[in-house]
Parts: structure tokens; sequence; C-alpha cells
């Protein structure tokens, strides 16, 4: 039985507002801020590209896979796959497009693009298909696989992919960025950018020869406790940083941590730290800047790095990790290099020379300004 409440809801739903679109009329592509602003940090060179990347006929091809699938949100996931024939299709095609367009990355359009549609279809894999990502135990979905949660996430997915967006891009790309929207894993979005800005107005302004190191780097230390902001890791990373910047031979702390301990945490880990610097250590606020996605060690530095870019350091000038004795002997040693290798398929700067312990210099790389989101929390 539907209540007089319920009744009243449907009835107005179906009700034309008053000078507005007849029953029936279809529905105009809203714009929806949200999804612009994770398809531009997940897919930068699809997004500038937009919806006229898509060959007529490849976009045909999707759609219609798409199309028949009905409303199986499974079926849809797996139609919306980018696969490898048409990730080279694609290429070839906006090519020439993409040459135009302001750099992402520095290996070109055709590489960049092929990393977007492999992040596209791995997200399908892992928020719709049960795929389990790289690191299980602080990615992915928030609910079991097949779950009737996931299940109903999927489909929620599916819908809020299928309802016309301004300037969707593909079948693939949208149900990508709905799946990552009702697992609630936008991570890649920040929300924080009050929090720095006088440093990175500060930044334009630096005269960077004046300093021995464009910046300290930070590390992340994630706790694994639930509810707590800052691990004792992490509070000891402070405090080095701190006594470190007191030496007055570096322009900026980057200091660099996201959302990623313990699993679903509230708290991001680079805003704890800077926290710390300025109420318990009195570094002004302007001298600090967030980078608050990283992950991982490997990432700590890739994320850095382009932070460094961002602000308009210098990359052939030295910055210098702060961080535990242990955590910086593995930065300079073979089993970090290979983990680099394997996970990002570079080396996001040169380590060293050591300057102490706890200290351990660090020359970017311009790999590093390679967007890739396989990653899809931290691309």
């Amino acid at each position: 039985m539907v209540s007089r409440r319920a009744l009243a809801v449907l009835l107005a739903a179906a009700l034309p507002l008053a000078g507005g679109a007849p029953i029936g009329a279809a529905a105009a592509p809203v714009r929806d801020r949200a999804s612009e602003a994770l398809a531009a940090r997940l897919f930068p060179l699809l997004a500038r590209l937009g919806p006229a990347a898509l060959p007529e006929p490849l976009r045909r091809a999707r759609a219609g896979r798409v199309s028949a699938c009905g409303d199986d949100a499974a079926c849809v996931a797996r139609a919306s796959r980018w696969e490898a024939a048409e990730i080279d299709s694609l290429a070839a095609a906006a090519a020439a497009r993409a040459a135009a367009l302001p750099a992402v990355g520095d290996d070109g359009p055709a590489a960049q693009l092929g990393r977007e549609l492999r992040g596209v279809t791995a997200i399908l894999d892992t928020y719709a298909l049960g795929v389990a990502p790289r690191y299980p135990a602080i990615d992915g979905p928030e609910v079991v696989p097949d779950s009737a949660e996931a299940k109903t996430r999927s489909r929620a997915a599916v819908a809020l992919a299928a309802t016309p967006r301004a300037g969707a891009l593909d079948p693939g790309v949208e149900l990508a960025l709905a799946l990552l929207q009702t697992n609630d894993r936008t991570d890649a979005v920040r929300g924080d950018v009050a929090l720095d800005a006088a440093a990175r107005r500060r930044a334009r302004a630096l005269d960077w020869a004046r300093y021995r190191y464009t910046a300290l780097i930070v590390t992340g230390i994630g706790p694994e406790v639930p509810d707590m902001p800052l691990s004792p890791g992490g509070q000891y990373h402070v405090r080095l940083a701190a006594a470190r910047y007191a030496a007055g031979d570096t322009a900026l702390i980057i200091v660099s941590g996201g959302r990623a301990h313990p699993r679903a945490t509230r708290f991001t880990e680079a805003v704890e730290m800077r926290r710390a610097l300025v109420e318990r250590y009195g570094v002004p606020p302007e001298a600090i800047v967030l980078e608050p996605y990283a992950r991982h060690t490997t990432t700590n530095l890739r994320d850095a790095t382009r932070e460094l870019a961002a602000l308009g350091a210098p990359l052939d000038r030295p910055a210098l990790i702060v961080c535990n004795p242990e955590q910086s002997r593995y930065i300079e040693g073979a089993a970090f290099a290979e983990r680099n290798r394997r996970e990002l398929g570079y080396a996001p700067g040169t380590i060293g020379p050591r300057r102490s312990p706890t200290a351990i210099e660090f020359r970017p790389a311009h790999e590093s300004l390679r967007v890739d989101p396989l990653d899809p929390l931290d691309p």
C-alpha cells in the first residue's frame, strides 16, 4: 500500500513544472561539478579532449554494447571496459588533437591516453566486478563484493552514469566516475585547498636560489588505530621536520600523506602533520604545502615532485626527505627502487646523498608528472 505522502511525491514528480518541459520530454544534460573535478583529476587528457575524442564508429559500438545489457549492472560494467584494440584505435585517432593540447606527463599523448583508459577498466573491475585492487587492505570498495549492498551501489552507479551529464565522455568513463562516487572513494579530489593557499602564494614569489633545498619532504607513516589523527611515527616525523626547517636552508615543507591508514579513516595525514607543525612547533602556515593524496612511500616522493613542479620550484635542485632512520634506509635501498619500477614504472627521482640518519637528498624526475588512474584514489 502506498502512503498518502508517498503518493503525493509520485504525483508531483509526474506533473510538469510551471513553464517547464512537458511530460515525456527528454531531460537536458546537467552540469555535475563533482564529476567534472574527478574526471579532470583521473583522466586529464580525456577531459581536455572532451566528448568529441571518440570517433563516431567507436562511440556507437561501445554504446551499443552497453545498451544491450539492459539493467544488468555487471553486464554494463563488462561492456564498458576498454579493450586493448579499442585503446589503440582511440590513441591513433586522437593523437593529432591531443598533441595540440598542453602536455600531460612526459611521454606523449598516446601513452597518456593508454594509461587513462586502462585506469577506467581497472576501476570497473575493482568496484563493479569484484577484482581485488593492488592493496586490498586500504583500497577498493568499503562493502563485501557481491553482497546486497555492493549490488545496490553498482545498480545506482549504472543509473547515475546513464543519466545525461553535460560533457559526458564515454560510457566507461561515466560508469567509473559513478562507481567511485557511490562507493565514497573520491579521495583523488581535494577538499582542503584553503589550508595551504598562503603557502602556494608565497611560493610564487620565492627566490629558490637562496635555499640549499627547495623543500623538506615529510613522508607519511599512517596509524593503524581507528580515530587516531597522527601516528606515533608521524609525530616523530613532524618534530624532525620542525627541527630541520629551523636550520633555515629550505624554502618550504611538503607534508605528504592521504586518507589511507587505517582503512576508511576520516583523517588526512598531511592535514594532521600540518596541524602539528603549526600548533606544536610554531612553524608559519605559509611555509607548509599539503600533499594530501599519497598512500605509499613511492607516491610520497612522486606526489611531492608534482607539488614542486606546480609551485614553480626548479626540479634540477635537490629537496630533502625527512623521516625515521628505518624508512630513510629503505628509501635508499634496492627494494624500494624495485618497488618503484614495479608499481610506478619509473623512479620518481634520484636518491642521495645522505645528510644524516633521518635526512637524505632527493632530486625529482619528470616522469613523476605522469597521471595514472590505475590507482584511482591517488592517480
